[in-house]
């Protein structure tokens, strides 16, 4: 781990790169960019050959049958079901909460606009399969788009190589609402969903995190087949802002939580603080040592720094220049430090609220912006499911009202057929 002791502000920029989010090889854009083409060509041949080659599952149909996911329920252990169930009733709370009503605005005499906020009818997730099961991320994204109301909800995750879903992924998907599984990966995965094959329904949007080539296959999708995306995304991150009043034992359980998710992970502690920084560093070599992933996790520590500010107003600008993905509030004053944030993904208020209730439970989303990004975008929500429509409508009143504003505007941009729309209703009253 980097530790830096009262660095300078001219030296921050420094501290604010991510040395862990790997650059899109060409070599990458390459690979992505040839299964485009094979997908485009051959279709489910083209995804089945992929899925035998990198996962060795060879499967008759790429969608899975509804026995399947019947097997997959009683495959289950009750206490995951029953955890599944309660983690899907949070967060359909919190974003049921967050349905937009229809607006209604009279703006000028006879001018009535509305807004009407419309599901999104076909989405795509994308679930990683690898070594953890991340059925959370199906409730993540399905519930939502359950709540958002699309049409259809069609989930991409691997199987594994004897070509069955893991079932703790199946059942999550029959709780959050998903109506369409394909038991595939990787970058063929969406090339299938953007594109369409025969099997395959073509998406709107693709939301999901993946590898590099997952991530590289959804730029492609934006740029070549238009496909909406969730947002960028880069390796999952944590910054912990901890006092002197931190317990160090909660700062290192939090740092090798953000370890677990992969070697390119980053976790950042920012104190005012020496004794909590020293103390912290003890406390992750000492609960390193008993984790089973110690070894994978070591790597993602080698990018991890430990960095003592003059002031926790020095720590929050830090803070809002880094614009964690997670960031947890972990001081006396927590609630008044989190009034000061402004770029983050996810912000956990108090040294009670670790990541971990986020990643799962507590109601909020766990798909968030990462590598800076949180300075302009938001993590998934109801509305990422949804679009926007504006209406307008004019009575004669109305015609009255904006004509010589939109003749005159009209006619100083030289559009005179514009003018000439308003002018002859106007004329005709």
């Amino acid at each position: 781990m980097e530790i830096h002791i009262l660095p300078c502000r001219k030296d921050w920029s420094a501290l604010l790169r991510r040395d862990a989010v790997a650059s899109v090889h060409d070599e990458t854009a390459r690979i992505v960019a040839d299964v485009f083409d094979h997908v485009a060509n051959e279709g489910d041949k083209a995804v089945k050959e992929y899925e035998k080659k990198f996962t060795g599952a060879d499967r008759e149909s790429l969608k899975v049958a509804d026995v399947e996911i019947t097997e997959a329920e009683r495959l289950t252990a009750p206490e995951l079901r029953e955890a599944i169930e309660k983690a899907a009733e949070n967060i359909a709370a919190f974003h049921g909460a967050q349905a937009m009503k229809p607006i209604e605005v009279e703006t000028a005499p006879g001018v009535v606009c509305m807004q009407r906020q419309m599901p999104i009818d076909t989405v795509g997730l994308y679930v990683p399969g690898g070594n953890s099961p991340l059925f959370s991320t199906i409730l993540m994204l399905g519930v939502p788009a359950r709540i958002a109301g699309c049409r259809r909800v069609v989930m991409a995750t691997p199987a594994g190589a004897d070509g069955k879903v893991h079932p703790a992924i199946l059942y999550a998907a029959k709780v959050a609402g998903v109506t369409d599984i394909y038991a595939m990966g990787g970058a063929q995965a969406v090339a299938a969903m953007a594109l369409g094959t025969e099997s395959v329904p073509r998406v709107h949007k693709i939301f999901g995190p993946g590898n590099r080539f997952v991530m590289e296959a959804k730029q492609l999708a934006c740029y070549r087949q238009g496909t909406a995306l969730d947002m960028p995304a880069g390796p999952s991150e944590v910054m912990v802002i901890a006092d002197k009043t931190a317990s160090p034992a909660f700062i290192a359980a939090d740092f090798l939580s953000q370890a677990e998710h992969g070697p390119d992970s980053q976790s950042i502690l920012v104190t005012d603080s020496r004794e909590v920084l020293d103390a912290t560093v003890t406390e992750i070599e000492k609960q390193l040592a008993a984790l089973p992933r110690r070894e994978m996790m070591g790597k993602s520590l080698e990018h991890s720094r430990l960095i003592q500010l003059g002031s926790m107003d020095d720590v929050l600008d830090f803070a809002n220049e880094y614009a964690p993905e997670h960031l947890i509030i972990n001081t006396e004053n927590a609630d008044e430090l989190a009034a000061g944030v402004k770029a983050a993904g996810s912000v956990f208020i108090g040294p009670w609220s670790t990541e971990s209730a986020g990643d799962y439970a507590s109601g909020t989303n766990h798909t968030l912006p990462t590598s800076g990004y949180a300075t302009a975008y938001s993590g998934v929500n109801l509305d990422s499911f949804c679009k926007k429509i504006t209406y307008q409508r004019l009575t004669p009143e109305g015609v009255k009202s904006l004509a010589k504003t939109v003749m005159t505007m009209a006619k100083a941009e030289s559009l005179e057929a514009h003018s000439r729309a308003m002018e002859i209703r106007y004329e005709s009253l």
